[in-house]
């Protein structure tokens, strides 16, 4: 069982990958390499899967009475995780965006 450094660690390293690979996603569609956009999106994805479960446990477990230490830490990693996923949200948009623009100028 990890202890609650090792669980604020474990949410900010897969919340910075799932970060990394949107922001990877962005620059991939801009260089008009969509397949390889969503490939990075569908990555990000499975990060925030694997902190997302994080999270859930720490909410799971307290709802069922058990109090999870709060700690500046802790804030740091839900940012972290909150962030990330508005960022892979984003990204989504932005590969769209760049694949829509791409397809407006072969029209021409």
């Amino acid at each position: 069982m990890l202890d609650d450094t090792e669980i604020v660690f474990q949410i900010i390293l897969f919340a910075g990958n799932a970060r990394s690979s949107a922001m990877e996603a962005i620059e991939l569609a801009k260089a008009g390499k969509f397949a390889e956009a969503r490939e990075a999106l569908a990555a990000a994805k499975t990060e925030l899967v694997s902190s997302h479960k994080i999270q859930t446990g720490l909410i799971r477990k307290e709802a069922e009475g058990e109090k999870t230490t709060m700690s500046v830490m802790m804030v740091h990693a839900q940012d972290h995780l909150m962030n990330a996923i508005t960022i892979r949200d984003m990204a989504a948009e932005f590969v769209d965006l760049y694949e829509r623009i791409e397809q407006l100028g072969s029209k021409s």
